[in-house]
């Protein structure tokens, strides 16, 4: 008897410094990279997750542009925009160069064009953002005051739990949109695509803080992602995707 409990508490101290040794994987992607941050790696199929800083990933942050996902829904479902439709510049400078120009909504997507989504916002308002929000179950279903800015100045906030429960809500199509209006977006999510796999996603920068949600499609399975690291400067955005895409490898799923 004594021998049996030995050797399973043996096992339960394998499997741990094994658990231990996975998440040191994902710790170290992030020291290299000099950045504090957490990272959530969940697969569809193979009922894997990987996790790096769990106590962060449970704190509420704002969504930034990563609710450009859920707003794309919204703004289609409105009759605001439609998938081949122009939103007219309106020949004010910004501080983007993409952003001054007519855009379409995956130009709009594609470059983060925040005055796109708040003229969007306008025409929504505040009462169907909230209907929106609680159908949605959509992090902390808080507005505020300024329709133009709640997904941006903190009034709306989600952990990356919540991020990647609505991305899977997404790519199952159990949201309560249009299919086509799904498969639009499903189109101009799209971020990087090869024979190998395909990545669906969308970053987010609060200013202190920025995002990289999505899911990646591969051969034998689909793997939801949800990042978030801080930015001390902007030279930081650009390891929003360096790490997801170095997570993915180091976990053999790319």
């Amino acid at each position: 008897m004594h021998k049996k409990i030995k050797l399973l508490f043996t096992i339960f101290l394998l499997s741990n410094s094994f658990l231990f040794a996975k998440d040191l994987e994902l710790e170290n992607i992030f020291k290299n990279k000099q950045v504090e941050g957490t990272i959530v790696i969940e697969s569809m199929n193979k009922k894997k997750n990987y996790i790096y800083n769990d106590k962060r990933a449970e704190k509420l942050l704002s969504p930034a542009s990563t609710f450009k996902i859920p707003n794309s829904l919204i703004a289609l479902n409105e009759g605001i925009i439609t998938k081949d439709s122009m939103i007219l510049w309106d020949k004010k400078l910004r501080e983007y160069e993409s952003w001054n120009k007519d855009q379409t909504l995956q130009t709009a997507f594609k470059s983060s064009c925040v005055w796109c989504y708040q003229e969007f916002a306008s025409q929504i308002g505040i009462e169907k953002y909230k209907k929106y929000l609680k159908k949605l179950n959509y992090g902390n279903k808080k507005i505020g005051d300024d329709v133009t800015t709640f997904w941006l100045d903190e009034s709306l906030r989600i952990t990356i739990f919540g991020q990647l429960s609505f991305l899977k809500r997404l790519y199952s199509n159990n949201l309560p949109f249009k299919q086509e209006d799904i498969n639009t977006l499903k189109e101009i999510m799209i971020d990087e695509k090869n024979e190998n796999y395909t990545i669906r996603a969308k970053t987010g920068w609060e200013g202190r803080y920025g995002w990289y949600v999505g899911y990646i499609e591969t051969k034998d399975d689909v793997w939801f992602f949800a990042l978030n690291i801080d930015t001390k400067t902007k030279e930081d955005l650009a390891k929003r995707k360096a790490i997801t895409l170095e997570a993915l490898k180091i976990k053999g799923i790319i």
